[in-house]
């Protein structure tokens, strides 16, 4: 079957609910009290979709301003981007317009973009229409989905669309930092489609900033150290 591998990256203020969303679709959990991202997490997750399989390494980016110059270093070479902000929150989503304009700028191959309005279960607080978002999603380009951390609801989609559209990518000859390959591993055929295997549900890293004392870790344990 074929394999590709990606890389993604999770952005948006912090706050929006971007670690949540990841460790709700990897780990199959959901915390209230899931501290800050310090610097950025990555994890790894198979995807089965359309007849193949596609190797996500997802990195979960810091919301916090004093994080922001880091950011490029963690969106190099990222093949998609998941753009989250919180429904009851304008400023969030304002603030993804200037997250695009970055990576229009710091990544020069094609990418698959989705624009993620998450805390879709606080309806009552809605801040940002949703045709307004999915308007906006249609002029640069990305698909727009409403997800809930909380009530696991829309993460499946948002994940096994992007897949889809990375494997379309892949068809082209666009894009060189995207690993394409054939295996002749059969197990994985027989995974529901969109669904993670158990090798995603383990946290593979974590990158910390040497500033701040292991204690501050949002979650996972420490494998490797990166200086900014």
């Amino acid at each position: 079957m074929k394999v590709i591998e990606a890389k993604i990256v999770v952005l948006g203020s912090q706050g929006v609910g971007k670690t949540s969303l990841v460790v709700r679709y990897i780990g199959k959990m959901f915390s209230k009290h899931i501290s800050p991202t310090i610097g950025a997490s990555f994890f790894t997750c198979n995807i089965s979709a359309e007849g193949a399989r596609v190797k996500l390494q997802v990195w979960d980016t810091a919301g916090q301003e004093r994080f922001r110059s880091m950011a490029p270093m963690y969106y190099r070479n990222a093949n998609a981007a998941l753009l989250v902000f919180d429904i009851t929150s304008g400023a969030s989503f304002a603030s993804i317009k200037g997250w695009v304009k970055e990576l229009q700028s710091n990544v020069p191959e094609p990418m698959v973009l989705s624009l993620v309005g998450n805390k879709c279960d606080l309806e009552a607080s809605r801040a940002v229409t949703y045709n307004e978002a999915v308007q906006y999603a249609a002029a640069i380009g990305a698909a727009y989905c409403e997800t809930s951390a909380l009530h696991d609801h829309g993460i499946d989609q948002v994940f096994l669309s992007t897949a889809t559209a990375l494997l379309k990518l892949s068809a082209t000859t666009l894009v060189s930092s995207m690993r394409s390959y054939d295996s002749n591993d059969g197990d994985h055929e027989r995974l529901p489609i969109g669904t993670p295997t158990e090798e995603a549900a383990t946290h593979t890293g974590k990158v910390e900033l040497p500033a701040w004392s292991i204690d501050s870790v949002a979650h996972g344990d420490v494998q490797k150290n990166m200086c900014c």
